[in-house]
């Protein structure tokens, strides 16, 4: 918690030190109020006071309390601000944290995980943070002024307040101690029950096709029923503190009273009054004791859910994105779109086997390079090294010439047009996302927003949209078709007008028509662009330039269509699983 902490900015601990200056004059004014209170009891039992001198005490006490109020709403709107101000940094921090890292790292959170981190469990810190500064400060500065303030009294009244004080630590030790534990299962009970929601969500229509919402429900009732479960006992415990303080609070003032008056009805009388206004004196103070200590068991109370939150936090602050970034920020060469794998061989951290082995090419600027191969041969694999989703385990690629481990991540990706297997859009327009990011050309014009739509076979289906170009896009394109998606992600990529083009599987939602005219235009328009095609369909890949052959994680083949179905055992299966003899032929 406390190494979170130090993420305040300046302006917010500026406002922490005006908040305590605060809390320090509000208290020292809450503590007046007996004092005077102690004068009007002493003026209103002594024979011959004057009523003025009443009043004038009288006044007094009204503006030590008006001006507690008045501090007491300035503090709060300081511990809120601060609160604030610190909850949307944090978010932030956790958010471009989390958009640096690596496919490595972000494996190592679920989805439902990250999401309740940057929202609930910094929620957890805003609420400590902005109750622990005051009450943190307020709660020492109170309970050490009272003191003074009764120090060297009545010695019972004493030993009154400390058997509450006492009696109010021991109970929420108690306390404490049995829902420490279970304020640690609570976060990860919320992270279960957003996996479940999530997962129901995203795979409703597979649920309805396969009448399983009475199992989904059930899988929801029981991720609910454990998180409730878990969190009434919680709140049962916490709600025996609030009447147990108050039990302890009446009966210490019944105390003090009942054992004034006893002390009264003993003393001479002389000293009556005294020993009277040191027990009105007393109660107040003895109670503003309690209230310090209340105030901090409540910060014990809410540190543990925090504390169990920050360190959620923290892991994901500190931990290291395994790639990082280069040096390299432009052309040291004249060589555009080359690319070339040197004995490169990939294996996912903490796995026993290599994905990938021993695999090398070139690919010169304008090429087209094609990869296939059996399911899990490690065909994305290979192509997710080119943008570094991931780094080779051993070898080097080179693009232009300079190793990709050498270049800055924005310079690589500006020469990238990546189309991912399962398309993704964004919700805005068709243009927001044909636009989508930025390139050192900076963004598409409407022309070539147009061009591009077309060259993706798009404009026979965004045409007829609504708006045209300015038609909505839900959140994940939910309103258009797979093959819709496919093509606008398409026109994506080739309104960046890069230098490399990777297509993962990106024409599998295509029909043969659209999928043949689709890359014919492609073909023309990139034609001094290097494209990397990743395919299951020989049909999509038998004109390719190269075709690289691979079966578990190794290259078994690299050239032509035709010189593969005569040289690879592997790729003659597959073409002739999918091609008739004439065609083969």
């Amino acid at each position: 918690m406390f190494k979170l902490l130090k993420n305040f900015n300046k302006k917010e601990k500026i406002f922490i030190l005006i908040s305590i200056v605060l809390i320090v004059l509000q208290s020292w004014l809450e503590l007046k109020l007996p004092d005077y209170m102690s004068n009007i009891t002493i003026l209103v039992q002594t024979p011959g006071s004057e009523i003025s001198l009443i009043i004038k005490e009288g006044i007094f006490m009204m503006l030590c309390a008006f001006g507690s109020l008045v501090l007491n709403i300035l503090k709060g709107y300081g511990a809120a601000y601060v609160g604030s101000s610190f909850e949307k940094n944090l978010r932030r921090k956790v958010y471009t944290k989390v958009e640096s890292f690596s496919m490595e790292e972000i494996k190592n959170f679920s989805t439902s995980s990250l999401i309740t981190r940057n929202t609930n469990d910094i929620t957890q810190i805003k609420m400590f943070v902005t109750m622990g500064i005051q009450m943190m400060a307020k709660a020492p500065i109170m309970a050490v002024m009272a003191v003074l303030k009764i120090l060297n009294k009545q010695f019972e009244f004493s030993m009154i307040t400390l058997t509450g004080v006492v009696l109010i630590i021991v109970m929420n030790l108690i306390v404490i101690l049995v829902a420490i534990p279970r304020f640690k299962k609570i976060q990860t009970l919320t992270d279960n029950l957003n996996k479940v929601t999530r997962e129901n969500l995203t795979g409703l229509k597979v649920v309805r096709a396969y009448n399983a919402e009475e199992y989904q429900l059930n899988k929801f009732n029981n991720a609910n029923n454990e998180l409730t479960n878990t969190q009434l006992f919680v709140q049962k415990i916490m709600a025996l503190i609030g009447p147990f303080m108050s039990s302890i609070m009446q009966f210490l003032s019944l105390a003090i009273y009942f054992v004034g008056a006893f002390l009264i009805n003993e003393a001479n009388i002389m000293d009556k009054l005294t020993i009277f206004s040191d027990m009105v004196v007393f109660s107040s103070y003895a109670v503003q004791v309690i209230m310090s200590f209340m105030m901090l068991v409540m910060i014990f109370i809410i540190y543990p859910r925090a504390s169990v939150s920050a360190n959620r936090i923290n892991e994901v602050l500190d931990m290291e994105p395994k790639i990082k970034d280069g040096k390299i920020s432009k052309d040291t060469t004249d060589l555009k779109g080359i690319i070339e794998f040197k004995n490169v061989s990939f294996k996912y951290p903490d796995a026993e086997e290599y994905v990938l082995k021993d695999i090398s090419f070139k690919a010169n600027q304008g090429e087209t390079i094609a990869i296939i191969g059996s399911t899990g041969s490690g065909k994305s694999t290979l192509v997710n090294l080119i943008p570094r989703l991931y780094d080779a385990s051993e070898g080097s690629i080179l693009v232009d010439g300079v190793d990709v481990k050498d270049m800055k991540l924005e310079y690589l990706y500006n020469k990238i047009g990546y189309i991912t297997q399962k398309a993704v859009l964004f919700k805005g327009t068709v243009k927001d996302n044909i636009t989508f990011g930025k390139t050192k050309a900076g963004k598409p014009k409407k022309e070539e927003v147009m061009k591009a739509i077309k060259i993706a076979q798009a404009d026979e289906f965004v045409s007829k949209m609504e708006n045209g170009i300015d038609a909505d896009i839900a959140q994940s394109g939910n309103n258009i078709s797979g093959g819709q998606k496919q093509r606008l992600s398409i026109a994506r990529a080739i309104a960046r007008n890069p230098e490399i083009y990777i297509f993962d599987d990106s024409f599998s939602a295509l029909d043969y028509k659209t999928d043949y005219t689709l890359r014919k235009e492609l073909n023309k328009h990139t034609k001094n662009s290097t494209k990397f095609i990743v395919a299951q369909r020989i049909g999509t890949i038998k004109d390719a330039d190269k075709i690289i052959v691979l079966d578990d994680g190794r290259c078994v083949g690299i050239g032509k269509h035709k010189d593969l179905l005569k040289s690879c055992k592997v790729y003659k299966e597959i073409a002739e699983s999918q091609l008739s003899k004439e065609e083969l032929a």
